[in-house]
């Protein structure tokens, strides 16, 4: 069974710039108590709240910072 990071970064290379940004849930939604992100998709609550209202590019910059933190696993 793959890892949550495994999936975020699999999600992330099929990326296009030119498409509508999907969200990075993967529906493994537990908040860590120490990093402060969320378990499945690396994402803070601030960025979760914001992620409907965001626009495209805000969008892409998250996903950007998630692939940084799944390597980081």
């Amino acid at each position: 069974m793959k890892s949550a990071a495994e999936l975020l970064l699999e999600r992330a290379r099929t990326l296009d710039a030119e498409a509508i940004v999907p969200s990075p849930c993967i529906s493994v939604c537990r908040m860590d108590a120490v990093s402060g992100l969320c378990q499945g998709c690396f994402r803070t609550l601030e960025e979760i709240a914001a992620w409907g209202l965001a626009g495209e590019d805000e969008k892409r910059e998250v996903w950007r910072q998630l692939v940084e933190r799944a390597q980081r696993t």
